[in-house]
């Protein structure tokens, strides 16, 4: 089985129903670190009348799941439509492959390393 890495990057105010509506995807575990950063905006906000030529950087989230391959378009489209708001810094989705899941306490890898073993 193939799986992908989803990394999302968004604004801080999405982090909770991005939780919520994530549990929709069966996604049983995800990583979520504060991060500072910009787009191609250089950080000006939407509602700033002149543009920056030195980059500001906002704060921001990230948020980090693995998931089989084949479900991550059906994810991606879901993403797309949760976090749009139409304004500048609705976020970035990145998709990698994965080429092995170790779980370092029991040695299982691939789907096992994901899966809920009941401990």
């Amino acid at each position: 089985m193939k799986f992908s890495r989803v990394e999302v990057i968004t604004g801080i105010s999405k982090i909770t129903a991005l939780q919520k509506a994530l549990s929709r995807f069966n996604i049983s575990g995800m990583t979520v670190y504060q991060v500072l950063g910009c787009g191609v905006q250089h950080g000006t906000q939407e509602f700033e009348t002149e543009e920056h030529k030195d980059i500001q950087l906002l704060p921001k989230e990230v948020v980090m799941f693995v998931l089989p391959s084949e479900e991550t378009p059906a994810l991606v489209e879901f993403l797309k439509k949760e976090l749009y708001t139409g304004h500048i810094g609705d976020g970035k989705i990145f998709i990698s492959d994965i080429t092995n899941i170790v779980r370092v306490r029991t040695g299982e890898e691939g789907k096992a390393a994901l899966i809920d073993d009941g401990l």
